[in-house]
Protein backbone atom coordinates (compact mmCIF):
# COMPACT_ATOMS: atom_id res chain seq x y z
CA UNK A 1 0.00 0.00 0.00
CA UNK A 2 1.46 3.11 -0.58
CA UNK A 3 2.36 6.06 1.77
CA UNK A 4 0.78 8.81 0.74
CA UNK A 5 -2.78 8.10 0.99
CA UNK A 6 -5.44 10.48 0.24
CA UNK A 7 -7.82 11.71 3.14
CA UNK A 8 -10.55 11.73 0.58
CA UNK A 9 -10.30 8.14 -0.40
CA UNK A 10 -10.42 7.32 3.32
CA UNK A 11 -13.31 9.46 4.27
CA UNK A 12 -15.49 7.88 1.01
CA UNK A 13 -14.82 4.25 2.55
CA UNK A 14 -15.63 5.61 5.55
CA UNK A 15 -19.09 7.23 4.69
CA UNK A 16 -19.83 4.17 2.56
CA UNK A 17 -19.03 1.49 6.01
CA UNK A 18 -20.99 3.91 7.71
CA UNK A 19 -24.14 4.17 5.75
CA UNK A 20 -23.77 0.99 3.62
CA UNK A 21 -25.71 2.53 0.95
CA UNK A 22 -24.11 4.63 -1.79
CA UNK A 23 -26.68 6.92 -2.54
CA UNK A 24 -26.58 8.07 1.43
CA UNK A 25 -22.65 8.19 1.60
CA UNK A 26 -22.96 10.57 -1.47
CA UNK A 27 -25.52 13.09 0.00
CA UNK A 28 -23.13 12.90 3.40
CA UNK A 29 -19.98 13.83 2.03
CA UNK A 30 -21.57 16.01 -0.28
CA UNK A 31 -20.93 14.10 -3.88
CA UNK A 32 -21.93 12.79 -6.87
CA UNK A 33 -22.58 9.05 -6.25
CA UNK A 34 -20.31 8.09 -9.46
CA UNK A 35 -17.69 10.50 -7.67
CA UNK A 36 -18.06 8.29 -4.72
CA UNK A 37 -18.13 5.16 -6.53
CA UNK A 38 -14.86 6.00 -8.61
CA UNK A 39 -12.82 7.10 -4.98
CA UNK A 40 -13.97 3.49 -3.51
CA UNK A 41 -12.37 1.94 -6.58
CA UNK A 42 -9.40 3.97 -7.01
CA UNK A 43 -8.81 2.73 -2.76
CA UNK A 44 -9.54 -0.56 -3.54
CA UNK A 45 -7.02 -1.06 -6.21
CA UNK A 46 -4.60 0.75 -4.12
CA UNK A 47 -5.01 -1.89 -1.05
CA UNK A 48 -4.97 -4.70 -4.09
CA UNK A 49 -8.49 -6.09 -2.54
CA UNK A 50 -12.59 -5.51 -2.64
CA UNK A 51 -13.50 -3.37 0.21
CA UNK A 52 -17.19 -3.77 -0.32
CA UNK A 53 -19.48 -6.69 -1.56
CA UNK A 54 -22.06 -5.23 -4.02
CA UNK A 55 -25.63 -6.84 -4.57
CA UNK A 56 -28.32 -4.67 -6.22
CA UNK A 57 -29.89 -4.98 -2.48
CA UNK A 58 -27.45 -5.01 0.02
CA UNK A 59 -23.71 -3.47 0.42
CA UNK A 60 -21.84 -5.18 3.23
CA UNK A 61 -17.86 -4.59 4.15
CA UNK A 62 -15.68 -7.49 2.95
CA UNK A 63 -13.11 -9.31 5.52
CA UNK A 64 -10.71 -6.67 4.11
CA UNK A 65 -12.67 -3.70 4.43
CA UNK A 66 -13.69 -4.95 8.24
CA UNK A 67 -9.74 -5.30 9.10
CA UNK A 68 -8.90 -2.10 7.53
CA UNK A 69 -11.96 0.03 8.42
CA UNK A 70 -10.29 1.14 12.01
CA UNK A 71 -7.23 2.19 10.93
CA UNK A 72 -9.06 4.45 8.11
CA UNK A 73 -10.48 5.88 11.41
CA UNK A 74 -7.55 6.35 13.21
CA UNK A 75 -5.85 8.23 10.13
CA UNK A 76 -9.18 10.47 9.42
CA UNK A 77 -8.99 11.29 13.27
CA UNK A 78 -5.16 12.21 13.16
CA UNK A 79 -5.52 14.67 10.47
CA UNK A 80 -9.01 16.04 11.92
CA UNK A 81 -5.87 16.80 14.90
CA UNK A 82 -3.48 18.02 12.49
CA UNK A 83 -5.97 20.40 10.84
CA UNK A 84 -6.94 21.58 14.25
CA UNK A 85 -3.79 22.19 15.22
CA UNK A 86 -2.83 24.42 12.12
CA UNK A 87 -5.84 26.43 12.63
CA UNK A 88 -4.82 29.79 14.83
CA UNK A 89 -6.87 32.21 16.07
CA UNK A 90 -6.72 35.61 14.33
CA UNK A 91 -4.61 38.20 16.47
CA UNK A 92 -6.53 41.12 17.30
CA UNK A 93 -6.09 44.36 14.88
CA UNK A 94 -4.82 47.21 16.88
CA UNK A 95 -6.57 50.59 15.48
CA UNK A 96 -5.60 54.03 16.21
CA UNK A 97 -8.88 55.93 16.44
CA UNK A 98 -6.90 59.20 17.71
CA UNK A 99 -10.00 60.34 19.75
CA UNK A 100 -13.26 58.92 21.17
CA UNK A 101 -15.29 60.81 19.23
CA UNK A 102 -15.02 61.57 15.29
CA UNK A 103 -14.63 59.56 12.37
CA UNK A 104 -12.52 57.08 13.02
CA UNK A 105 -14.69 55.92 16.27
CA UNK A 106 -17.96 55.26 14.56
CA UNK A 107 -16.08 53.30 11.55
CA UNK A 108 -14.89 51.22 14.79
CA UNK A 109 -17.68 51.14 16.18
CA UNK A 110 -19.43 50.23 13.20
CA UNK A 111 -17.07 46.82 12.66
CA UNK A 112 -17.72 45.99 15.93
CA UNK A 113 -21.12 45.63 15.71
CA UNK A 114 -21.02 43.67 12.44
CA UNK A 115 -18.09 41.49 13.18
CA UNK A 116 -18.25 40.92 16.72
CA UNK A 117 -15.84 37.68 16.48
CA UNK A 118 -13.52 40.08 15.50
CA UNK A 119 -11.27 42.02 18.53
CA UNK A 120 -10.70 45.83 17.33
CA UNK A 121 -8.47 47.26 19.95
CA UNK A 122 -8.27 50.59 19.82
CA UNK A 123 -5.52 52.86 20.51
CA UNK A 124 -5.53 56.65 20.79
CA UNK A 125 -2.49 58.22 19.41
CA UNK A 126 -2.04 61.98 17.97
CA UNK A 127 -2.35 62.52 14.65
CA UNK A 128 -1.79 60.08 11.27
CA UNK A 129 1.94 61.47 11.03
CA UNK A 130 2.90 59.75 14.15
CA UNK A 131 0.78 56.51 13.55
CA UNK A 132 1.42 55.69 10.53
CA UNK A 133 5.51 55.31 11.32
CA UNK A 134 4.49 52.45 13.37
CA UNK A 135 2.03 51.26 11.31
CA UNK A 136 4.57 50.45 8.90
CA UNK A 137 7.03 48.92 11.63
CA UNK A 138 4.39 46.29 12.35
CA UNK A 139 3.69 47.90 15.50
CA UNK A 140 -0.01 49.01 14.91
CA UNK A 141 -2.76 47.98 12.04
CA UNK A 142 -4.89 50.72 10.52
CA UNK A 143 -5.19 54.50 11.46
CA UNK A 144 -7.00 57.27 9.98
CA UNK A 145 -5.83 60.87 8.76
CA UNK A 146 -4.41 62.94 5.76
CA UNK A 147 -2.51 60.51 3.61
CA UNK A 148 -1.15 63.97 1.45
CA UNK A 149 0.10 65.04 4.68
CA UNK A 150 2.72 62.12 4.74
CA UNK A 151 6.39 62.05 3.43
CA UNK A 152 5.84 60.32 -0.10
CA UNK A 153 8.27 57.23 1.33
CA UNK A 154 6.30 56.27 4.13
CA UNK A 155 3.27 56.18 2.14
CA UNK A 156 4.61 54.21 -0.80
CA UNK A 157 4.96 51.20 2.39
CA UNK A 158 1.01 51.91 3.17
CA UNK A 159 -2.40 51.00 1.40
CA UNK A 160 -5.12 53.47 2.37
CA UNK A 161 -9.08 53.75 1.91
CA UNK A 162 -10.82 57.56 1.19
CA UNK A 163 -13.53 57.05 4.43
CA UNK A 164 -15.32 61.54 4.09
CA UNK A 165 -14.14 64.66 3.22
CA UNK A 166 -14.73 66.06 6.54
CA UNK A 167 -15.62 69.81 6.74
CA UNK A 168 -13.59 71.70 9.35
CA UNK A 169 -14.51 74.11 12.19
CA UNK A 170 -13.22 76.72 14.83
CA UNK A 171 -13.33 76.28 18.70
CA UNK A 172 -13.88 79.46 20.06
CA UNK A 173 -13.92 80.79 23.43
CA UNK A 174 -17.50 81.52 24.61
CA UNK A 175 -16.69 85.65 24.82
CA UNK A 176 -15.16 85.71 21.22
CA UNK A 177 -16.54 88.13 19.15
CA UNK A 178 -17.15 85.34 16.41
CA UNK A 179 -18.63 83.06 19.37
CA UNK A 180 -22.19 84.60 18.22
CA UNK A 181 -22.21 83.34 14.80
CA UNK A 182 -23.82 79.73 13.30
CA UNK A 183 -21.52 79.51 11.33
CA UNK A 184 -17.92 81.47 10.69
CA UNK A 185 -17.18 82.73 7.09
CA UNK A 186 -13.52 81.78 7.19
CA UNK A 187 -12.17 85.58 5.84
CA UNK A 188 -13.63 86.67 9.32
CA UNK A 189 -10.82 85.08 10.97
CA UNK A 190 -8.47 87.11 9.23
CA UNK A 191 -5.97 88.53 12.15
CA UNK A 192 -6.72 85.52 14.35
CA UNK A 193 -4.21 83.25 15.38
CA UNK A 194 -5.66 79.39 15.76
CA UNK A 195 -4.16 76.62 17.53
CA UNK A 196 -3.38 73.92 14.73
CA UNK A 197 -1.06 71.35 16.23
CA UNK A 198 2.60 73.23 15.44
CA UNK A 199 5.18 71.86 17.19
CA UNK A 200 3.60 68.20 17.69
CA UNK A 201 5.99 65.87 15.61
CA UNK A 202 2.92 63.36 15.25
CA UNK A 203 0.40 65.71 13.95
CA UNK A 204 2.53 67.17 11.29
CA UNK A 205 -0.02 66.28 8.52
CA UNK A 206 -2.68 68.47 10.25
CA UNK A 207 -0.45 71.48 10.65
CA UNK A 208 0.42 71.49 7.43
CA UNK A 209 -3.49 71.44 6.15
CA UNK A 210 -3.62 74.28 8.41
CA UNK A 211 -0.97 76.47 7.07
CA UNK A 212 -2.11 75.66 3.56
CA UNK A 213 -6.01 76.59 4.17
CA UNK A 214 -4.22 80.15 6.05
CA UNK A 215 -1.91 80.67 3.24
CA UNK A 216 -3.25 84.72 2.12
CA UNK A 217 -5.79 85.32 4.49
CA UNK A 218 -4.24 86.79 7.28
CA UNK A 219 -4.52 83.80 9.78
CA UNK A 220 -1.70 82.39 11.73
CA UNK A 221 -0.74 79.30 12.81
CA UNK A 222 -0.43 79.65 17.18
CA UNK A 223 3.09 79.48 17.78
CA UNK A 224 5.09 75.76 18.34
CA UNK A 225 3.75 74.06 21.59
CA UNK A 226 4.71 70.42 22.89
CA UNK A 227 2.83 67.41 22.31
CA UNK A 228 -0.67 67.53 24.35
CA UNK A 229 -1.81 64.18 25.25
CA UNK A 230 -5.37 63.14 26.30
CA UNK A 231 -8.29 65.23 26.05
CA UNK A 232 -7.98 66.34 29.90
CA UNK A 233 -4.72 67.48 28.66
CA UNK A 234 -6.23 69.23 25.76
CA UNK A 235 -8.73 70.89 27.55
CA UNK A 236 -6.63 72.57 30.19
CA UNK A 237 -4.13 73.69 28.03
CA UNK A 238 -6.17 75.23 25.36
CA UNK A 239 -8.69 77.21 28.10
CA UNK A 240 -5.49 78.17 30.16
CA UNK A 241 -3.56 79.72 27.19
CA UNK A 242 -6.66 81.18 25.70
CA UNK A 243 -6.47 79.59 22.15
CA UNK A 244 -8.98 79.27 19.53
CA UNK A 245 -8.00 75.99 17.53
CA UNK A 246 -8.58 74.86 14.19
CA UNK A 247 -10.90 71.52 13.93
CA UNK A 248 -13.35 69.38 12.62
CA UNK A 249 -17.21 69.47 12.72
CA UNK A 250 -16.91 66.22 15.14
CA UNK A 251 -15.10 67.40 17.95
CA UNK A 252 -14.82 67.14 21.70
CA UNK A 253 -17.02 68.75 24.01
CA UNK A 254 -14.98 72.27 25.37
CA UNK A 255 -16.28 73.72 28.49
CA UNK A 256 -16.25 77.59 27.80
CA UNK A 257 -15.63 76.80 23.96
CA UNK A 258 -18.13 76.57 20.95
CA UNK A 259 -17.67 74.89 17.73
CA UNK A 260 -18.82 76.98 14.41
CA UNK A 261 -18.39 75.26 11.09
CA UNK A 262 -16.42 77.33 8.35
CA UNK A 263 -18.10 78.38 5.31
CA UNK A 264 -17.02 80.60 2.23
CA UNK A 265 -15.64 78.58 1.35
CA UNK A 266 -16.37 75.00 3.00
CA UNK A 267 -12.62 73.46 4.42
CA UNK A 268 -12.68 70.09 4.06
CA UNK A 269 -9.96 67.64 5.64
CA UNK A 270 -9.54 64.66 3.78
CA UNK A 271 -9.98 61.05 5.92
CA UNK A 272 -8.52 58.34 4.77
CA UNK A 273 -8.06 54.98 6.44
CA UNK A 274 -4.61 53.51 5.88
CA UNK A 275 -3.15 50.39 6.80
CA UNK A 276 0.37 48.43 6.17
CA UNK A 277 0.69 47.13 2.65
CA UNK A 278 -0.12 43.80 2.28
CA UNK A 279 -1.80 43.52 5.50
CA UNK A 280 -4.02 40.62 5.42
CA UNK A 281 -7.29 40.34 8.14
CA UNK A 282 -10.80 39.58 8.78
CA UNK A 283 -10.60 42.51 11.08
CA UNK A 284 -9.09 44.68 8.10
CA UNK A 285 -12.15 43.25 5.80
CA UNK A 286 -15.04 44.69 8.60
CA UNK A 287 -13.15 47.64 8.88
CA UNK A 288 -12.99 48.38 5.52
CA UNK A 289 -16.64 47.14 4.98
CA UNK A 290 -17.92 49.65 7.54
CA UNK A 291 -16.15 52.58 6.21
CA UNK A 292 -17.69 52.31 2.94
CA UNK A 293 -20.84 51.27 4.27
CA UNK A 294 -21.00 54.77 6.42
CA UNK A 295 -19.60 56.85 3.44
CA UNK A 296 -22.58 55.84 0.89
CA UNK A 297 -25.32 56.15 3.74
CA UNK A 298 -23.85 59.04 4.86
CA UNK A 299 -22.36 60.85 1.93
CA UNK A 300 -19.67 61.20 2.99
CA UNK A 301 -17.05 61.38 -0.17
CA UNK A 302 -19.68 63.99 -1.63
CA UNK A 303 -17.88 67.61 -2.04
CA UNK A 304 -19.91 70.40 -1.64
CA UNK A 305 -20.11 72.09 -5.67
CA UNK A 306 -18.72 75.15 -5.28
CA UNK A 307 -18.29 75.63 -1.88
CA UNK A 308 -15.22 73.49 -1.10
CA UNK A 309 -11.45 73.68 -0.25
CA UNK A 310 -8.86 71.49 -0.18
CA UNK A 311 -5.24 71.48 -1.39
CA UNK A 312 -4.87 70.40 -4.81
CA UNK A 313 -2.67 67.27 -3.95
CA UNK A 314 -5.27 65.70 -1.90
CA UNK A 315 -8.00 64.97 -4.41
CA UNK A 316 -5.29 62.73 -6.32
CA UNK A 317 -5.19 60.73 -3.36
CA UNK A 318 -8.69 60.70 -2.60
CA UNK A 319 -9.88 59.35 -5.62
CA UNK A 320 -11.68 62.12 -6.71
CA UNK A 321 -10.86 64.44 -10.00
CA UNK A 322 -9.15 67.63 -9.60
CA UNK A 323 -11.45 70.84 -9.40
CA UNK A 324 -9.90 74.30 -10.67
CA UNK A 325 -9.53 76.20 -7.76
CA UNK A 326 -12.03 79.11 -9.18
CA UNK A 327 -14.58 76.27 -8.46
CA UNK A 328 -13.00 75.60 -4.56
CA UNK A 329 -13.83 79.05 -3.85
CA UNK A 330 -16.78 81.29 -2.50
CA UNK A 331 -20.40 80.17 -2.03
CA UNK A 332 -22.68 81.36 -4.93
CA UNK A 333 -25.23 83.94 -3.17
CA UNK A 334 -28.51 81.80 -1.85
CA UNK A 335 -26.41 78.25 -2.01
CA UNK A 336 -27.17 77.33 1.19
CA UNK A 337 -24.09 75.65 3.23
CA UNK A 338 -24.14 71.77 2.27
CA UNK A 339 -23.17 70.70 5.62
CA UNK A 340 -26.05 72.04 7.87
CA UNK A 341 -27.14 68.92 8.12
CA UNK A 342 -24.32 67.96 10.09
CA UNK A 343 -23.88 71.35 11.65
CA UNK A 344 -23.67 71.15 15.62
CA UNK A 345 -26.49 73.60 16.98
CA UNK A 346 -25.53 77.29 18.25
CA UNK A 347 -24.83 77.06 21.92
Amino acid sequence: MPHDMEPRLLRAFVAVADELHFTRAAARLYVAQQALSRDIRRLEQRVGGELFARTTRHVTLTAEGTRLLPYARAVLAAYDELAAACVREERPLLVDVGASVGIPSQVLTAAREAAPEQELIARYLSGLTGAAGEIAAGRLDVSFGRVAGLDPALRARLDHQPVRYEPMAVLLPEGHRLAELPEVPLGDLAGETLYAAAGNPMTAEWTDLAERLFEGRGIRVAEPFPEIEGDEEFIRVIRKRGWSVLASVEFIDVPGMVLRPLVDPVPLSPVAMVWRKGLRHPGLDALRAAASGLAASRGWLERPLGAGWLPPGDSALMGAEERPDALLGMRPAGMTNPWDAGRPPVS
